[in-house]
């Protein structure tokens, strides 16, 4: 659920009444950076910061970003360090401590079960992200956006305290090159005491024949999956064979993308379906079809517990429920290469008018890709970064048409975007699953509704043959 939007308190909350809560993994970095900075109104961060199992590490990054009553108007946030093979301390450190943070407040005061969801293409934030989320008890980790086939092993290390690392892909080596990220608990933090309960691991993937290249092997097999649809929000598998658009420019996906969902049941693991499932029928099917449940995120989305900006938020929900909104499976949005579903709003870099007018830049750079310089060196580049840079790091100039900056405006969507030189202040981009039905069956109030009215609508609570 893009940057910040599924955090701890809409996690809790799902968590609380019975269900799997999920916290994004993604840039909690620069979002707990950033809160810091503001004041970390509620003192939520600081309590957390308390309970971290080395003080000092905790104290240096309370040092470093926590600004008293927050910074004064129109003073841009502090920088936080970006992600490289060869990190700083700091930079790993603060990924490390902001995963537990945005855990242990998601697991606070309750017994419900949390995971956290990271993305496979950002590999060398995960080693940390994952340690992070470990050291405060974490549940689950799902992560898609590639095969997490080196993640089990990496838990299995996490858990023991043991050096741990992750391949990272450098485009223009040759297969036999070794590149990778590590993480060393024992360097960063000092000896720990005792190993760390391992996570369940559930592997977000768009066909059975991904789910069975993984179930395959015990090095590869996660604990489970979930069998994301095209509909579904942020990112989505491109379609399998030739690329072809329809009349609005969105890939066309046929008959070899359709989930095969028996032949995931027989692999003998549990999945749960995800990608417009936002109904108690898509529930009521789903266990029929043999999945454990199934994964909702728009609908969460949208309550009152959600991290969007709550100003987008209401906009959002009146043009759902006007029939106004529209999401567009955007092929060239994201930097990735993947299609990527962008929220048609005015006021975001949806708009052509705003693209335009930003200044391209990557202080961020999260999906920046690694390549391999002329003189042998690695260098990171993105298509959204200036055109000019991106094309003298050796990228084709066609890649950064309509490239969009996922990670400034997914930032600016959860309220917490970038001011520039000037008063420029970052616009947000919105992500959300193509099916928004559901909002017709939600209770409608000005403040909107919250996560236990999403599962009471799920779990179809109104009929008595169903109540739980």
């Amino acid at each position: 659920m893009g940057v910040g939007v599924s955090g701890w308190p809409l996690a809790a909350a799902v968590a609380r009444a019975g269900q799997l809560g999920v916290v994004s993994g993604v840039a909690l970095d620069v979002l707990l950076a950033r809160r810091l900075q503001l004041g970390d109104e509620g003192g939520h961060v600081r309590r957390a910061l308390a309970r971290f199992p080395v003080p000092a590490a905790a104290q240096s990054v309370l040092d470093r970003y926590f600004v008293p009553g927050g910074i004064a108007d129109g003073t841009p946030f502090r920088p936080v360090p970006r992600l490289g093979l060869r990190p700083r301390r700091h930079g790993h450190l603060l990924t490390v401590i902001a995963n537990f943070v945005e855990v242990f407040l998601a697991k606070d005061g309750h017994a419900g079960p949390i995971g956290v969801n990271l993305l496979e293409k950002i590999p060398m934030a995960n080693p940390a992200a994952v340690y992070g989320a470990m050291l405060a008890g974490v549940d689950y980790v799902l992560m898609g956006a590639g095969l997490p086939t080196e993640v089990p092993r990496l838990l299995d290390a996490l858990a023991e305290n043991r050096p741990a690392r992750l391949s990272v892909p450098v485009q223009g080596t040759s297969a036999d090159e070794d590149h990778h990220v590590t993480l060393s608990p024992a360097a960063l933090l000092g000896e720990m005491a005792g190993p760390l309960r391992r996570p369940r691991l559930l592997a977000i993937v768009s066909s059975a024949t991904l789910a069975g290249y993984l179930a395959r092997d015990d090095a590869t097999r996660p604990d489970g999956f979930v069998l994301e649809q095209t509909g579904a929000g942020g990112h989505s598998a491109r379609p399998r064979g030739r690329l072809t658009l329809d009349s609005d420019g969105e890939p066309v996906y046929g008959p070899r993308d359709q989930l095969n969902v028996p032949e995931v049941a027989a692999l003998g693991l549990p999945f749960w379906l995800a990608g417009g499932q936002a109904s108690p029928r898509s529930l009521i099917d789903a266990r029929a079809a043999g999945a454990a449940g199934i994964q909702v995120g728009t609908a969460f989305a949208l309550c009152r517990e959600s991290g969007l900006d709550a100003t987008v938020k209401r906009q959002l929900l009146r043009q759902a429920t006007e029939g106004g909104l529209v999401v567009r499976n955007d092929v060239r949005a994201s930097p990735t290469g993947f299609p990527f579903k962008v929220v048609s709003m005015a006021g975001t870099t949806a708009d052509e008018q705003i693209y335009e007018h930003r200044q391209r830049r990557c202080d961020l750079g999260y999906l920046r890709t690694a390549f391999r310089r002329a003189e042998g060196e690695v260098g990171y580049r993105c298509p959204a970064e200036p055109v000019d840079e991106y094309v003298r790091k050796g990228g084709l100039i066609e890649d950064t048409a309509g490239s969009r900056c996922l990670c400034n405006g997914l930032a600016a969507t959860v309220g917490f975007g970038q001011l520039r030189p000037g008063g420029y202040e970052e616009p947000p981009l919105v992500t959300l699953g193509q099916d928004v039905t559901f909002v017709a069956h939600l209770p409608h109030s000005a403040d909107g509704y919250t996560a236990t009215d999403v599962i009471n609508y799920l779990l179809d609570r109104s009929s008595p043959n169903n109540a739980a």
